[in-house]
């Protein structure tokens, strides 16, 4: 029985031995044993585990199509599609450090379920081996923002005018108001961490990088000076590398432009956290206060409303806002996923639909979707299978109005919105790059 007991332990002794060695030997060794891991979203896992991880990202093939839209990073950046098909999902992948990607990974997330203009991100991918065992960089994958295009390919183009500039900085500024609302300071404001997409005249700004970014309970005035000085520099000094280039519109100052993005900043920022004073005897004084934040595309949750009795003032003082208000009305109307501009235009054009109904008027809804039956997507539904993918809808539909405007005015009367649309088609729309290609990149 001794013996028995004696050989358990021995046995036991030399297990506990192994178990130990084993694991500093793969302390030693890590890359060796190292296994791949992805961590992410649950319906994405099945398209990313099929990419080349084991190859270095540099040297991933890439389509043409796809590299004309790539900014300029340090890292090294790729798009891929999840398959051969040219309609596949498209996903950004970004080298780079495990501890970077995993933070850029979880502030991304954060942005994504707050509503923040951001991209989303995908997973992030550790562990990678090369063929011969050595080890490869942490990657990030997030999706590919569709129509989307870096700021240096816009600012390129031989139509370029100072205006454009002008609307791009106004999105800049726009996006790190909307990021601070959200306690978020962003750490790396520039062009080239943003993506812009056409919004009515305008552009809509989302953020791409998020590695140097970090959420606040509340941002200071300091934190967010800090986030302005860095915008002003990148800024100034992107613009000044694209007129070195000899690309940027002839005349324009870059320290300027950049200046721009930080008064249209403080402008935004005042209208949205400032407190006015309104005359008491003007009974619309609060409405059309409320309006201007709405113009501006917030809705205004919560409002302080209060009468000095002494002085006589009435003070106007916005507690808490969110952007959104014009796309949020638009989705609950039609359903309909918009720009902020877009929504503002297409619900513009269901006003004026609304204005011609009989009185009685029937309830908003009801016109809504008479509007989207009957004027909205007889004019998308145009667009021919070959030339679609050249512009979203939305958009495609604005510029309709606009070019409508453009027909009448010139011909002396009204000519119409499918007459409008078909001359878009076939005068304007062969011509249009906003996805970047010709190729199609759908939105799922």
């Amino acid at each position: 029985m001794g013996s028995v007991i004696y050989w358990n332990h021995l046995t036991f002794s030399f297990f506990l031995g192994a178990i130990v060695y084993s694991h500093v030997l793969i302390l030693k060794r890590y890359p060796s044993f190292m296994a791949l891991r992805i961590t992410g979203l649950g319906e994405e896992i099945a398209a990313v585990t099929g990419l080349p991880w084991d190859v270095n990202l540099e040297n991933w093939p890439e389509d043409p199509v796809l590299t004309e839209k790539r900014g300029i990073s340090r890292h090294v950046v790729r798009l891929v599609r999840a398959s051969d098909d040219l309609d596949a999902e498209v996903y950004a992948v970004k080298e780079t450090v495990a501890e970077f990607a995993n933070r850029e990974y979880k502030a991304l997330r954060e942005l994504t379920h707050l509503g923040a203009p951001s991209v989303q991100p995908i997973a992030v991918i550790e562990g990678r081996q090369g063929a011969n065992g050595e080890e490869l960089a942490c990657a990030l994958v997030t999706r590919f923002l569709p129509y989307s295009l870096p700021y240096r390919i816009l600012l390129s183009a031989k139509e370029v005018t100072p205006n454009d500039i002008t609307m791009m900085a106004n999105a800049l500024a726009l996006l790190l108001v909307q990021l601070h609302l959200l306690g978020f300071w962003w750490g790396d404001c520039s062009l080239s961490n943003t993506l812009f997409r056409r919004d009515a005249e305008a552009f809509a700004a989302y953020l791409v990088d998020a590695e140097t970014g970090e959420f606040q309970k509340s941002l200071s005035d300091g934190q967010r000076e800090h986030d302005l000085e860095i915008a002003h520099f990148n800024v100034a000094a992107e613009l000044e590398d694209l007129a070195l280039s000899g690309v940027l519109y002839p005349g324009m100052d870059p320290i300027r432009a950049s200046e721009a993005v930080i008064k249209r900043y403080h402008r935004i920022w005042k209208a949205l956290n400032g407190r006015q004073i309104l005359d008491p005897k003007d009974r619309h004084a609060v409405e059309r206060a409320m309006r201007a934040l709405q113009d501006l595309g917030f809705a205004v949750d919560e409002v302080s409303v209060s009468l000095d009795g002494q002085s006589q003032k009435l003070y106007f003082q916005p507690k808490i806002v969110a952007p959104g208000y014009h796309r949020n009305r638009l989705r609950e109307l039609t359903g309909l996923e918009t720009q902020a501009l877009q929504a503002k235009r297409l619900l513009a054009s269901l006003d004026r639909f609304r204005g011609r109904e009989d009185n009685p008027r029937p309830p908003m809804s009801d016109s809504a979707r008479r509007w989207l039956n009957e004027t909205y997507r007889p004019i998308v539904e145009k667009i021919p299978q070959n030339l679609q993918g050249r512009i979203e809808e939305a958009q495609f539909f604005h510029e309709v109005l606009e070019h409508r405007w453009y027909l009448s005015e010139r011909e002396g009367h009204d000519v119409g919105l499918a007459f409008s649309a078909q001359s878009f088609i076939d005068d304007v729309l062969p011509f249009r790059r906003d996805s970047g290609s010709d190729s199609r990149i759908t939105q799922r």
